[in-house]
């Protein structure tokens, strides 16, 4: 297959763009459904006018089918590569678009949902990783966390596009909104389809030649054969033969303990999704959530709601661009304890204001939810999906990233569903759940989580290497565990042994002529 001839900070710009195509994506998608459900139109009238639970399930089904797409990733990912799973969630999506905007009933309707979010687990358990073994430690967050931005400027996308079009009465009122994803879906297909693969998964599955000639690329070397080309190989390679020291792969690699430490990098990928959806992330105020909170909660119009949802994500967007000058700077634990705390704050603050049940209380609230999502925007957005795709090693990064995948749009579909009941339940009192949550957050991302800025994937392999119950991250200034460059050590060790064994043999081989 033809691969577009670009190198160095041009071919990474590319993969980064189509990287980005594939959260823009992700974030149209999610956010689309949030101005057509829940009200008195088109929608509506064409589905027998769906009640509250037919409304959470068309919402939520989308989560399960992300989750089902994460998990054949999970299976099959690492053997198909990179970048053909990109493809086929492209393609997938495509196919799921077209029976959502073809649909006349709502059991086409579900199975349209079902099907595009497949794909869409597949994209958002590859993307990550393939953004992340494409580029330099130095950069890999602030790219990373682009991705994220640009999810949520799918969003701000959808949700304008969801308000402008309320005022049009036919049927496509919601099928263009529904359908436009499809030309997402086609420009991501075109542009991972002339990208090259990662060379970390060329190189893992016996095509070093290749990876090689990637690696020149993404470099800007003439040749494989550069030193700078052959340096890096040779630290691939040397992380791939130690993790691999015990055979082909098996699913109990997983659960092992160990300097490697993959249980813990596992958990961690976990934790860190579980943790983002419980923040309130879930709640979706500013996705599929946030006319009805505003309007059932908050006591506001619903024409009012919709464009109070519109400057919410608006905001979030605005928000989602400080990670780019502030995770390779201060790194990832303080951008998620920050943003935990800041969270915690928000939810305290808009439970009081609800409680006092006055119009100019609600508004004092309205506030609240506004700065909620500058919090979750420098840290809890972002983070969740970088993380993953650098703590986990070569061998393990696909699964990691797809089981973190998994269990993120698993809380998601658990919390959507029990939000609208538990609004009507105890109202303002689901803020202060939350609340405690993020309040957790901060100390665990403090005792448990290593940093990883600056580091390249290779270095990271040793970054539980001094053990104890959290990894040395306790004992760590700053959680910094592996210092940058460690495996550029490993590398110089090992030709020094080979260096000292072949002075030793030829030392031998002298003695021996005489």
């Amino acid at each position: 297959m033809w691969v577009m001839p670009l190198r160095g900070k041009y071919l990474v710009w590319a993969i980064t763009a189509c990287c980005c195509q594939g959260f823009l994506l992700l974030g149209y998608d999610q956010g689309v459904m949030s101005g057509i459900i829940g009200a008195n139109n088109r929608f509506g009238q064409d589905f027998g006018n769906p009640n509250p639970t037919t409304q959470g399930t068309i919402v939520a089904i989308y989560d399960i089918g992300c989750a089902v797409g994460s998990l054949i990733t999970f299976f099959w990912g690492e053997s198909i590569g990179r970048k053909r799973m990109i493809m086929a969630g492209a393609a997938t999506m495509l196919v799921g678009t077209a029976i959502l905007t073809s649909s006349t009933t709502l059991a086409q309707l579900y199975v349209g949902r079902i099907v595009t979010g497949i794909g869409n687990g597949f994209n958002s358990s590859s993307i990550p990783v393939y953004q992340s073994e494409t580029c330099g430690g130095l950069v890999r967050g602030a790219l990373v966390c682009l991705n994220s931005t640009v999810t949520i400027i799918g969003l701000v996308i959808a949700y304008w596009l969801d308000y402008g079009m309320s005022y049009v009465t036919g049927p496509a009122q919601w099928r263009l909104p529904i359908g436009f994803q499809a030309v997402f879906a086609l420009c991501l297909f075109l542009q991972v389809m002339v990208l090259p693969d990662s060379p970390r998964w060329c190189m893992a599955h016996g095509r070093a030649e290749e990876g090689a000639r990637i690696l020149a690329q993404l470099e800007d070397r003439d040749s494989p054969d550069h030193p700078d080309v052959v340096a890096k190989r040779k630290e691939i390679q040397l992380s791939l033969a130690q993790e691999s020291a015990g055979g082909p792969f098996r699913y109990s690699e997983l659960l092992q303990g160990g300097p490697l430490g993959n249980f813990r990098r596992i958990c961690l990928c976990i934790g860190v999704n579980v943790m983002q959806q419980f923040t309130g992330y879930a709640h979706r105020l500013q996705v599929y959530l946030a006319p009805v909170v505003y309007q059932n909660t908050m006591g506001l119009s619903r024409n009012l709601s919709l464009l109070l949802g519109g400057f919410t994500a608006v905001t979030y967007m605005v928000a989602s661009f400080i990670p780019l000058w502030t995770v390779d700077r201060y790194g990832r634990r303080a951008l998620l304890m920050t943003s935990a705390t800041g969270l915690s704050a928000c939810f305290v603050i808009a439970s009081i204001l609800l409680s006092i049940g006055t119009k100019g209380a609600a508004y004092g609230a309205t506030a609240m939810v506004f700065i909620f999502q500058i919090f979750l925007g420098i840290g809890f957005l972002p983070i969740p999906w970088l993380y993953p795709a650098e703590i986990t090693t070569t061998r393990i990064r696909a699964r990691g990233s797809a089981i973190s995948s998994f269990f993120n749009w698993m809380c998601v579909f658990a919390v959507v569903e029990m939000t609208p009941p538990a609004i009507a339940n105890i109202s303002w009192r689901v803020f202060i759940i939350f609340a405690i949550f993020n309040a957790l957050w901060v100390p665990i991302v403090y005792v448990f989580f290593p940093e990883t800025k600056g580091l390249e994937l290779e270095d990271i392999d040793h970054i539980f290497e001094k053990g104890g119950i959290t990894g040395g991250v306790w004992s760590s200034p700053g959680g910094i565990t592996v210092q940058r460059r460690r495996a550029a050590k490993d590398v110089e060790d090992m030709q020094e042994n080979e260096k000292g064994v072949d002075e030793v043999r030829v030392d031998v081989d002298g003695k021996d002529e005489q």
